[in-house]
């Protein structure tokens, strides 16, 4: 018996040697640090903030000033970095880095685009009064004219998609007067006097930076919005500038983006970033679309032999092979194979990111790329109708509160007053070619014919309507030339002296 449980003791020595593990210790769950999980990926996946304030350009702050910071905003940038999961990876670049971007066509073109068609067909000034103002309004035309508003809105639309906020501002001759800066500029006579009005200057918003604002009151029109701003160490009113921001943060956002809104740029940055990826690795591929293999005798390198000779042949191999080539091999130890990818599907893919960037801007491929649909039957007609209703949203949206602004300026310093009859609306967009419009005469022709048979109008008023009519050739007709010529018709007798 002691005999048997010697050899049964000998025979699990080894088994009994390693310590059990417990049964709760065996099922506790594998915990990975994020920092080690970051190790292995090769970098760090820190969240990033986006709730720091941006960095600013030497001389736009006075020495000693700063962005006013309540004590409630604080508050709330401590929540927020509590939620700094919703956060991650999202953050605002700066506008160095948005200038630079400026210089790729990915980026620079869908904002210019934009901004050309939002100024491309203006707007027309018109009367809701019975008097005629025509003279009142040619002068107000003039000066928008000398002011060069039309291509300032453009500009500043464009500067808008770029960085995400555009400012022009309103020369009243109180440049070098500091004090005055700081004051509103109210819409009255006794603030903006007959010939006060010396031009318009476009700000990059680089060089501009919000001083104060109300971050304690929600219930108070200038709830996170600057009352002043600093502008290369000056300090000037909102109310001396013309502020362009079509994409809006939210509140907490607005003090990191230096309260401009999301830039097109920005939101491009993904979809172009793919594309150049895309496009490279496609010219790689094709540069590059089939792998040689060759098989020869490694026998010297896998036995951590030196391998010299077939390491040069290796080099010599990559130093002459190129595919409209010949490669000489050695018939006994070596074979040489070819592996080609398939190229049938890289136009579709380098479209599809192409068409990627087109839909983020909001902008069809007809206009951004050039590129005209293909098929049977294919038209771009829909893709431009649903485009140009956006621009006119978006001529709404951005210029209709700074024009009507700038109108009443203007009519304070041409005129002393406002008149509040005058206003503008925008011309449309598209525009019919000759065809159409003369076949809608004909359709307008046709409708008083059938008016006039059944006395609904009368001649007099058909020839007010066409002499009013600015797309007309008769525009401009004399009405006070009542003698209409009797011209007898063609299946009428002539007479003996005809």
């Amino acid at each position: 018996m002691n005999i048997f449980r010697r050899f049964v003791d000998k025979a699990l020595a080894p088994w009994r040697a390693v310590a059990p593990v417990p049964v709760a210790e065996s099922r506790r769950p594998m915990k990975i640090r994020l920092d080690a999980l970051a190790t292995m990926r090769g970098h760090n996946d820190a969240p990033v903030n986006a709730y720091v304030l941006p960095k600013l350009a030497p001389g736009v702050l006075p020495k000693g000033q700063k962005m006013a910071m309540d004590a409630t905003t604080t508050s709330l940038y401590a929540y927020a970095g509590i939620e700094s999961a919703f956060a991650e990876g999202v953050a605002f670049i700066g506008f160095p880095s948005l200038s630079a971007l400026t210089q790729r066509v990915e980026y620079r073109r869908p904002s210019e685009v934009v901004a050309k068609e939002m100024t491309r067909r203006w707007i027309k000034l018109h009367c809701s009064g019975e008097d005629d103002k025509t003279d009142k309004m040619s002068k107000i035309e003039a000066e928008m004219r000398r002011l060069n508003v039309q291509d300032l809105f453009c500009k500043a639309t464009e500067q808008d998609g770029f960085y995400g906020r555009a400012q022009i501002y309103i020369d009243t001759d109180a440049t070098e007067r500091p004090d005055e800066l700081k004051v509103a500029l109210v819409d009255k006579p006794e603030k903006i006097g007959i010939g006060s009005l010396k031009g318009l200057r476009l700000v990059e918003p680089i060089w501009t930076y919000p001083n104060q604002y109300n971050a304690t009151d929600p219930l108070r029109a200038d709830y996170f919005k600057p009352t002043t701003w600093f502008v290369m160490g000056k300090e000037v009113h909102d109310t001396r500038m013309l502020t362009f921001i079509s994409r809006q943060v939210p509140d907490l956002l607005k003090p990191a983006y230096a309260f401009s809104g999301i830039s097109l740029t920005q939101i491009l940055i993904p979809y172009v970033d793919n594309w150049l990826r895309t496009r490279q690795s496609v010219s790689d591929l094709l540069h590059n679309f089939s792998v040689f293999v060759l098989k020869t005798d490694l026998s010297s390198v896998l036995n951590a032999g030196a391998g010299a000779e077939e390491q040069a042949r290796f080099a010599l191999f990559n130093s002459v092979r190129d595919n409209q080539g010949l490669m000489a091999i050695n018939k006994d130890t070596e074979d040489l194979s070819n592996v080609s990818v398939p190229l049938g599907s890289l136009d579709h893919l380098q479209a599809q990111s192409q068409e990627h960037m087109a839909a983020a801007a909001g902008i069809p491929l007809v206009i951004l790329l050039g590129i005209t649909p293909s098929g049977l039957n294919a038209s771009s007609a829909a893709d431009l109708d649903v485009f140009y209703s956006w621009i006119a949203s978006q001529q709404q949206a951005l210029f209709t509160a700074p024009l009507t602004r700038l109108l009443n300026i203007i009519q304070l310093s041409l005129f002393g007053e406002i008149d509040p009859t005058i206003g503008f609306t925008y011309e449309p967009l598209q525009s019919l070619n000759e065809l159409q419009i003369a076949e809608c005469r004909k359709i307008e022709a046709d409708t008083d014919a059938v008016y006039l048979d059944r006395g609904v109008i009368s001649p007099e008023e058909t020839r007010k309507r066409i002499a009013h009519q600015a797309a007309s050739p008769y525009h401009g007709l004399d009405l006070d030339d009542d003698a209409v010529p009797n011209v007898p018709s063609i299946d009428a007798p002539l007479d003996d002296e005809q």
